[in-house]
C-alpha cells in the first residue's frame, strides 16, 4: 500500500478503525434506549422518534415473521421512494434476519420480475404507487406484498409543498396475497430473537456492468457497518448534526450516509420523498440543517433558484456528495455561500458507498479523494495487473472491509470482479484513474461501458437488452450524449428492420422505452443509422459512436 495520502489524513482521525461486529439492528436498539424522545426522522413535518421507529420496525417484523413466513436468509423486495416507510421497511426486514432487496421505485414490471427471478424473494414491501407495476406478479413471483401510502406519515398540519406521491391518500386495495402496511403494524405480532450476525448477508442492491441484466451484490452486516461507520467519523458529525435527506435510498450513498450513518450515530435526518428546490431551502431554514449530500444536478439547480437569498441557510456548514464531478464554478459559488469546500467522494455498489472521500480539511476539487480507513486501493495496467507510478492511467482497484461479497448467484461475474496482487483480492472498479504524487485519486474514463444520468447509474448492455424485445429493431447500441442538465443522457442508435423502415418513427421507439424502463434509463434520443460500425470479428464498436457523439457535443 502506498502511503504518501496519509501526508494528507485528516489530523484527529486513526488510519485504521475497528467497527462494532454486530447486525446493524443493534443500532436502532442502541439509539432507541439512548434517545427515546429524539426525532428520528422528520417527513414533511411530522416526526417519528427513534422509540417509535424501533417499535414499528419490531410490530413489521413480527408480521413478516408470522404472516408472510419469512426466515433468516430470506430474501425481502423493497420498492419505495424515500419515506419513513421504506427506513422502517429496511430494518424491520433485518430484525427478521432476512436480507433487504433495494430495487428502484421507478422500476416496471418487467424490471421488477428479473429481481425477483434472481433474488428468489417472494415477499415484497411496495409504495402504492408501485403496486400496479407488481400486482400482475403476485401470485407467480410474490407470495406476500404489503403496500404502504406515505401520506400515513405525514399526520401534523404542515405548509411545506407535498410531492403528489406524499399528498395521495392511501387507497384500498383488494388484492389477493395483499396486506396495507397500516394494518400489518395493527397486528402488533413480535418476532422471534435476533440471530443474523456480522458475517450474514444485511442487503442485496442490485448493479449491472457490460453484461446485461443487473447482478444482486452480496453485502454483509460487517461491510454495511465499516461504511456507515466511515462516513460519521470522517464528517466529523455528533448526534446532535442535522441532516437533509434527498437522495434516493435505495443507492448505496444515501443508504449509508442518509439513514445507516443517522441512525448509528442518533442524529436526525429531514426527509424528502423527491427533489424540489424550493422545499429543499424551506427545510434548510425551519430545522437549522447543518449537512447536505448531494450531487451535482442537484447543486446546480438549488444555486439557481432566484429567491435563494430570502432564505436563511446560515446553519448549513457541510455538502458533499460524488457521482459526478462538482463543476468548478458551482464549487466555487457553494464555498462562498456555506463557508466550507464540497467534499467529493468515491464508491460504488459493490463497496456500499465509500472506498475514498476527500479529507474534509484539504479536499481536491473534481477528485476521488484518498482511500479510506483500512483499505487498499491501487492504479494497475488492466491487462497485465501491474501496478503503476503516480501519474499514469490504469483501472482503479480496491481492497478493503466494504467490498462485497461477490455477485449473487453469479460465479463467473464474480471471479471476473476480482484480481489477485500481492496475495489479496482487489476488486476491479472498471473506472480508469490515476493517483497524483500526493497519493490523491482522480477519475478519468470508465474502463466499463457506464452512464451517468444526474447521478443515477445506467449500463448501456441492459438497455440493449431490453430494446431488442421491441419488433421494429434489428441493432441497437447504447451510449452516453452530454445533457445541460442531467449531466449525461441516454442515446440509442438503431438499424431498424427492413419491414420497419419509414414505419416507425425515433419519438415511437421512445416512447416505448418509456413504457418498459425505469425513467432515468430509457433513452431520450434515438438516431435511426443504416449500420453500426463493427470490428472484423463483427463486433459493435461503441466507441467509434461514444467518441463521434461526444465531439458533436
Amino acid at each position: 500500500m502506498s502511503r504518501k495520502h496519509f501526508e494528507f489524513w485528516p489530523k484527529s482521525l486513526p488510519q485504521n478503525i475497528t467497527p462494532p461486529a454486530t447486525n446493524i439492528y443493534y443500532n436502532a436498539e442502541v439509539s432507541a434506549a439512548r434517545y427515546p424522545d429524539k426525532p428520528f426522522l422528520i417527513f414533511y413535518g411530522t416526526a417519528l422518534t427513534f422509540s417509535q421507529f424501533k417499535d414499528q420496525t419490531e410490530r413489521l417484523a413480527g408480521f413478516l415473521e408470522q404472516k408472510c413466513g419469512v426466515k433468516k436468509g430470506d430474501r425481502v423486495l423493497l420498492v419505495m421512494q424515500n419515506s419513513p416507510q421504506f427506513i422502517v421497511a429496511y430494518y424491520a426486514i433485518v430484525r427478521a434476519n432476512a436480507v433487504v432487496v433495494p430495487v428502484s421505485p421507478m422500476s416496471v414490471t418487467g424490471e421488477l420480475e428479473h429481481y425477483l427471478e434472481d433474488s428468489g424473494a417472494r415477499t415484497a414491501l411496495v409504495a402504492q404507487e408501485v403496486f400496479p407495476q407488481l400486482q400482475p406478479l403476485i401470485g407467480k413471483h410474490v407470495d406476500h406484498a404489503v403496500v404502504a401510502a406515505y401520506a400515513d406519515y405525514v399526520t401534523e398540519p404542515t405548509t411545506i409543498r407535498l410531492p403528489e406521491a406524499v399528498s395521495t391518500p392511501r387507497q384500498q386495495i383488494s388484492a389477493s396475497n395483499t396486506t396495507l402496511w397500516v394494518e400489518a403494524l395493527a397486528r402488533n405480532l413480535s418476532p422471534g430473537p435476533l440471530t443474523a450476525g456480522p458475517d450474514d448477508l444485511c442487503v442485496i442492491p442490485y448493479s449491472s456492468g457490460t453484461t446485461g441484466r443487473p447482478k444482486g451484490c452480496m453485502l454483509s452486516h460487517a461491510n454495511v457497518m465499516h461504511t456507515l461507520v466511515t462516513n460519521r467519523l470522517w464528517f466529523g458529525g455528533t448526534p446532535d448534526t442535522t441532516q437533509l435527506v434527498v437522495l434516493p435510498f435505495f443507492h448505496v450513498t444515501s443508504m449509508q450516509g442518509g439513514m445507516n450513518g443517522p441512525l448509528y450515530h442518533g442524529s436526525s435526518i429531514v426527509l424528502m420523498c423527491r427533489w424540489d428546490r424550493e422545499t429543499a431551502a424551506e427545510l434548510i431554514e425551519r430545522y437549522k440543517l447543518m449537512s447536505w449530500t448531494a450531487i451535482a444536478t442537484m447543486v446546480i439547480d438549488f444555486l439557481a433558484n432566484p429567491k435563494l437569498a430570502e432564505y436563511d441557510l446560515s446553519s448549513l456548514i457541510q455538502v458533499s456528495g460524488g457521482g459526478a464531478a462538482m463543476p468548478a464554478a458551482v464549487g466555487e459559488r457553494l464555498q462562498q455561500m456555506i463557508g466550507s469546500p464540497y467534499v467529493e467522494g468515491y464508491g460504488l455498489t459493490e463497496t456500499i458507498a465509500p472506498s475514498h472521500i476527500n479529507p474534509v480539511d484539504r479536499p481536491k476539487r473534481q477528485c476521488l479523494g484518498i482511500p479510506v480507513f483500512n483499505t487498499d486501493s491501487k492504479i494497475i495496467d488492466p491487462e497485465t495487473f501491474q501496478e503503476l507510478p503516480p501519474n499514469k492511467v490504469g483501472e482503479i482497484v480496491t481492497n478493503g472491509p466494504q467490498v462485497f461479497q461477490g455477485y449473487w448467484r453469479n460465479e463467473e461475474a464474480t471471479k471476473a470482479a476480482f484480481v489477485d496482487i500481492g496475495g489479496k483480492p482487489f476488486f476491479r472498479t472498471g473506472d480508469l484513474g490515476y493517483v497524483d504524487d500526493d497519493g490523491y485519486f482522480f477519475l478519468v474514463d470508465r474502463l466499463k461501458r457506464m452512464i451517468n444520468a444526474s447521478g443515477f447509474k445506467v449500463w448501456p448492455a441492459e438497455i440493449e437488452a431490453q430494446m431488442y424485445q421491441h419488433p421494429a429493431i434489428q441493432e441497437a447500441c447504447v451510449i452516453a450524449a452530454k445533457d445541460a442538465h442531467r449531466g449525461e443522457t441516454v442515446k440509442a442508435v438503431v438499424v431498424l428492420r427492413a419491414t420497419h423502415r419509414g414505419a416507425v418513427s425515433e419519438n415511437e421507439i421512445i416512447e416505448w422505452t418509456r413504457q418498459n424502463m425505469a425513467t432515468y434509463k430509457h433513452p431520450r434520443i434515438v438516431e435511426f443509422v443504416d449500420a453500426l460500425p463493427k470490428s472484423a470479428t463483427g463486433k459493435v464498436q461503441w466507441r467509434v459512436l461514444q467518441e463521434a457523439e461526444m465531439a458533436r457535443g
